[in-house]
């Protein structure tokens, strides 16, 4: 059995791993579903001009460069934790021309090195269920959010309707580390993604967590027969 720190250290290296392909498995591995799900939390999100944002677990910063572009250039801060993804973000900062405009920080997501109240939104996508405790991360991004800011969450989640269910996990589970394999040379790699989310909540769990974590007017919203599933709370206007 792993040990928290076993389980970190694992994890760290997987992502250091497969920095340089980590683009292009995510095209191919969710067929670029993965683009549409961060266009929809885009739309619910609703970022204006001059709002702020902490993108955690980053990776190569897609995300993070959406909510400087929402934003028109308002402070936009990426962390993660592996620092062979954040230079690949870098290259995709430098290469559009938003150094200036977007900051990426080598940080850990239990423990965030910002101030109370700094961000209008704090958002995380496809790293919740990596982190060794979901709860602790919840209750970070909310003390970091402003007051009446969001705290959002975008990951893969568990389709619960069959036939598309046994489909999925017969995907996920045999297909997709054979195909890291076959591309990438990378099975164990891929095979982390499975293991990761059996014991990830489901969609009404992590609502829960959202809500045990103090967030109000909590919102999920199932994507693609529940392949994925987007988490938004708010942080109340007094603070608490």
């Amino acid at each position: 059995m792993r040990t928290d720190v076993d389980s970190k250290q694992h994890v760290h290296a997987v992502f250091e791993s497969i920095a340089p392909k980590y683009d292009m498995m995510n095209d191919i591995l969710s067929f670029r579903r993965h683009k549409a799900w961060r266009k929809f939390a885009m739309r619910k999100m609703d970022v204006k001009p001059a709002q702020t944002s902490l993108d955690l677990c980053c990776g190569t910063a897609d995300w993070t460069i959406a909510l400087a572009k929402a934003s028109g250039g308002a402070e936009t801060v990426g962390l993660d934790f592996s620092q062979s993804m954040l230079a690949v973000g870098q290259a995709k900062i430098d290469k559009l021309g938003l150094t200036d405009k977007i900051k990426l920080v080598e940080g850990n997501a239990m423990s965030l090195p910002f101030p109370d109240n700094s961000f209008d939104f704090v958002t995380i996508g496809f790293g919740l269920r990596n982190v060794p405790d979901i709860d602790q991360v919840l209750r970070e991004m909310k003390r970091v959010v402003k007051p009446g800011g969001k705290v959002v969450c975008l990951e893969l989640s568990k389709p619960d309707w069959q036939p598309f269910k046994g489909l999925y996990y017969f995907y996920f589970e045999k297909l997709l580390p054979l195909i890291g394999k076959w591309l990438v040379k990378k099975y164990d790699q891929y095979r982390w993604l499975p293991e990761s989310l059996a014991v990830f909540p489901d969609l009404q769990q992590l609502a829960e967590r959202f809500r045990g974590a103090g967030l109000k007017n909590v919102r999920a919203y199932p994507l693609t027969g529940g392949v994925a599933a987007l988490h938004i709370g708010t942080k109340g206007n007094d603070g608490v």
